[in-house]
Order: structure tokens, then sequence, then C-alpha cells
């Protein structure tokens, strides 16, 4: 057989399409996965995305799935927002230190190239469910990351009728 003008051995093909099926199936593997590998939180950016110590020399940003904190910093386009700062801090106080397990669903990065996950602590806490039952940021589901959505809109009426955290009136 040639291909290209060279000589491309029979016994290649096999392993060939072993290689390229093995790389299908990891990358496929990695969406919708759950992994049980722990990452210690080493910093937060805001209150829903912070940084994990993957080995690298700055770390993972990791964006948590289905969420949207207030803003709780100047930016460019972006002003801080009412319970911003305080759900920041949530984060930290649950997060910060800590050892997380990251769960994907369907898309694994944002178009910011940050990942996209549900993040579990070792005792087992949700911390996406877990700041939206505080009132420390809502629902943002976007399609096709929706594994958790109907528990979320459940915890968020839950803590909007309880009036907890930015659902509580702003003081004046």
């Amino acid at each position: 057989m040639r291909i290209s003008g060279q000589r491309f051995h029979i016994n290649a093909i096999p392993l060939l399409c072993f290689i390229f099926l093995s790389n299908a199936v990891t990358d496929c593997s990695s969406n919708n996965e759950i992994v049980n590998e722990y990452f210690q939180v080493i910093r937060i950016i805001d209150g829903d995305t912070f940084c994990i110590d993957d080995g690298s020399e700055k770390g993972c940003k990791v964006r948590l799935a289905g969420i949207d904190a207030p803003e709780s910093r100047k930016s460019y386009k972006k002003n801080v927002q009412y319970y911003g700062p305080e759900s920041t801090l949530q984060l930290a106080k649950l997060s910060l230190g800590k050892f997380v397990r990251l769960e994907y669903d369907i898309e694994k990065y944002d178009r910011y190239g940050r990942t996209l996950a549900y993040v579990f602590l070792k005792d087992g806490t949700f911390i996406n469910a877990q700041l939206i039952k505080e009132g420390y940021a809502v629902v943002m589901t976007i399609p096709p990351n929706v594994k958790y959505a109907d528990q979320f809109v459940r915890l968020q009426k839950n803590a909007r009728k309880k009036a907890k955290g930015l659902w509580r009136k702003p003081v004046q």
C-alpha cells in the first residue's frame, strides 16, 4: 500500500486506529464526567470563580456552573453590585485552602477559557447549590449545561421566599 508516495506498513493501520479511538474516547469522557480527584482551592477571584492548584504555574480558573454571583469589584464594564463582596467572602469561607472535586457537564469551558464545573468539598457539600441556597448567588443556566438546573431553581425559590442573602431588601 502506498500513501503520498511513501511506503505505509499495513501493520501500522490497527495501531493508528487504536490511537485515534483512544483519543476520541478520552475527549468524550471529559464531558459529563465525575472524577474522584481533588484539587486545592488557592485563590478566590469573585463569588463564582476561583483558582485550583492543578500543578501549573498560575493554577486553573474554575467558574461555578449554573450559578451567577453579583460582581464584587469594579472592572472595565462592570460595577460592584449589591451583595457582591458578601458572595465573594462566602465562597472564600466555603472553599479557600480546601480540597474540591470538579464535576463537568456537557461543555467543559466557557467563552473565556475558564473550566466550568459543579464543585464538591470532601465532606460532600455541593458549593454551587450551597451558594444559591444561602442567597449568595442566583441561577444562571446556560444550555447545554443544565444537569442541576431543577435543583438550583428549587433552592433559589426557597432562598427568595425566606429573604436570604441577596434576596433581603437592601438597607437604604
